[in-house]
């Protein structure tokens, strides 16, 4: 029997925003709720509004002229879209039309004005907020009396800072508008790469690529000058670069990571070897890169599990603990999972990259 042309056909590739489409008609048939707690409402008046006026300044630096949708109107208005899981720009005007915006009075404006405001508004000056809020936010987490993980309590004590580092890809953008109507495939909207606080799960730095193929190294650069000596650093094995593995340790930045299968080492010292744990100094790299580190290996059911390390001290840094607090490097995984999910950075509402970028800072700020 002859193949028909269906039979014939390449079978169809699962669609790559299959999900952005699910959160994007969930969120359509959603009436907007009016959910928002007095006490968070508070803690957006009490230091959100304050760091968002100081911006004013720069704002009319800037050469940006005062209109009806200005930095503060525009910040009250992403706060409030963010909470209440607002589902595009149409609902934005009605809700800055109809209701008050946390500290704005309602503003009749049109949905152009905000789509255009969008496409104008400096991000940085949401960054700048954002950034200024991050140490504040941090210093309420630290003055605070809840019991911590051994391992986190334990850290804590050995190291001025500790830090996790991530990337994650953003979701597609939906919306053909503008220059997206032309392309054929649905544009994912960057990405995104984290530098949190392994207790708290709060932002340390955070960086935004437009480019969503960009690769975690290229973030290294950045991700070196932000650490401070004296910290200590987890990352994935997506980071492994031995190069910057000797930045880090030049400036007094303990280091912790996973070690790849096909690692090339040299062994120096055996310190603990035992059937289900071994604990080795070795050599890794070459030239200028060539370093000494601690080489890790814990037996988990079947399989090893092996860790790096620039602590050559393993009273300093013990197996138990190198183990436990690469675990918590899960942690900014959750992170991300609340603002892409919960909090609604699945979903964008406008395809211009500065709207991407306004966004994305707005819901790190919620």
């Amino acid at each position: 029997m002859a193949s028909t042309p269906n039979s014939e056909q390449k079978k169809r590739k699962r669609s790559s925003v299959r999900h952005t489409r699910a959160v994007q008609a969930d969120r359509l048939k959603q009436p907007i709720a009016d959910n928002l707690p007095e006490h968070v409402e508070k803690l957006f008046r009490e230091f959100v509004r304050p760091i968002t006026m100081a911006q004013v300044r720069t704002f009319h630096e800037k050469g940006l002229r005062e209109r009806t949708l200005t930095l503060p109107v525009m910040m009250a208005l992403f706060l409030m879209a963010t909470w209440r899981q607002i589902s595009g720009v149409s609902e934005l005007s009605r809700l800055i039309r109809d209701e008050s915006a946390l500290w704005e009075k309602p503003i009749k404006v049109s949905q152009q004005a905000i789509s255009e405001r969008l496409k104008t508004l400096p991000p940085v000056l949401i960054l700048n907020v954002l950034n200024s809020l991050m140490p504040i936010m941090q210093s309420r987490w630290e003055s605070r009396k809840r019991p911590l993980p051994p391992e986190i309590a334990w850290v804590k004590k050995q190291y001025d800072d500790c830090l996790v580092v991530d990337g994650s890809t953003l979701d597609a953008l939906v919306r053909k508008v503008g220059l997206l109507r032309d392309n054929e495939k649905y544009p994912l909207a960057g990405k995104m790469t984290g530098l949190l606080h392994l207790g708290s799960q709060l932002p340390h730095t955070l960086w935004y690529d437009e480019r969503a193929t960009a690769h975690d190294q290229t973030f290294w650069d950045v991700i070196v000058q932000t650490v401070t000596s004296g910290s200590f650093l987890v990352f994935d094995l997506g980071y492994s670069n031995f190069t910057y593995f000797q930045a880090l340790s030049a400036k007094n930045v303990t280091w912790l990571t996973r070690a790849k299968s096909n690692l090339k080492f040299q062994k120096i010292e055996a310190i603990v070897t035992t059937p289900f744990y071994r604990d080795t100094i070795v050599w890794i790299g070459s030239g200028d890169d060539r370093q000494r580190v601690r080489l890790l290996e814990v037996l988990h059911g079947n399989k090893w599990r092996r860790y790096l390390t620039n602590e050559l001290d393993s009273s300093r840094l013990p197996a138990r603990e190198c183990v436990a607090l690469y675990h918590r490097r899960w942690s900014i995984e959750r992170a991300f999972f609340v603002v892409k999910r919960l909090l609604g950075l699945a979903y964008f509402w406008s395809g211009a990259q500065n709207a991407v970028a306004f966004q994305l800072w707005s819901v790190w700020i919620v």
